[in-house]
């Protein structure tokens, strides 16, 4: 080994160890594709049982043969299922990795992430359980997005930068969403499926697939 590069290599040793402990790099690809795939098929089952993408008024509930309240509580009840199964396969994937590359899953940089994911989505669930106790069941949709957008950029300096760019698209969906209250139920799906596909592949053959480490 020359040892004209053995100060260059130990510079990006001690680097590689500081990012190592302030950034949670375990997060896998493959979390964001089940998540994505979960939530696709969660909005197709409530899209064939409820006829409709229009999820606002009564008509819309008639149309699917339920009275309001029961359009709600099928609602709520596809929402909390998607949200446990995306949830069990991010946690089963993202101890994999951990395990795999031999980094510890549970250490302070995870919890400052999962403190910083949890503060804007418990402030969002309680918002959106809000509006569903006033009936207002459209803007349930639009929040999610956006309340989950800002999870994503609050958790995103203490891991990759990607998810920061996954957070703002999140965002940006939601407020977009405001102004189509005729697709709900279609935007939620592009918002929580196929962004996080997206998301998912681009992260799994950029970190996992090359096992090299995600920068800052």
């Amino acid at each position: 080994m020359n040892s004209s590069n053995q100060p260059l290599e130990t510079l990006n040793e001690i680097r590689d160890l500081m990012q190592r402990s302030s950034k949670f790099l375990s997060l896998s690809g493959l979390s964001g594709i089940s998540a994505g795939i979960v939530a696709l098929i969660g909005a197709t089952v409530a899209y064939l049982r409820l006829k409709t993408d229009t999820l606002y008024d009564e008509e819309s509930a008639q149309l699917a043969g339920f009275t309001r309240r029961q359009m709600m509580e099928f609602v709520l009840l596809d929402g909390a299922i998607v949200l446990v199964l995306a949830i069990g396969f991010g946690i089963f994937f993202t101890v994999r990795k951990a395990k795999k590359a031999g980094q510890p899953i549970w250490n302070s940089t995870s919890k400052r992430v999962v403190i910083s994911l949890l503060i804007p989505l418990v402030t969002g669930g309680i918002f959106c359980l809000a509006m569903f106790y006033r009936g207002i069941l459209w803007v349930s949709f639009p929040a999610t997005l956006i309340f989950y957008g800002l999870a994503l950029l609050n958790a995103s300096k203490y891991t990759v930068r990607d998810l920061e760019y996954l957070g703002i698209s999140e965002v940006v969906l939601g407020l977009f969403s405001l102004f189509l209250t005729g697709y709900n139920l279609l935007i939620w799906a592009f918002g929580f499926g196929v962004l996080h596909i997206i998301y998912g592949a681009v992260m799994y053959f950029k970190y996992d697939r090359t096992s090299s480490h995600p920068q800052a």
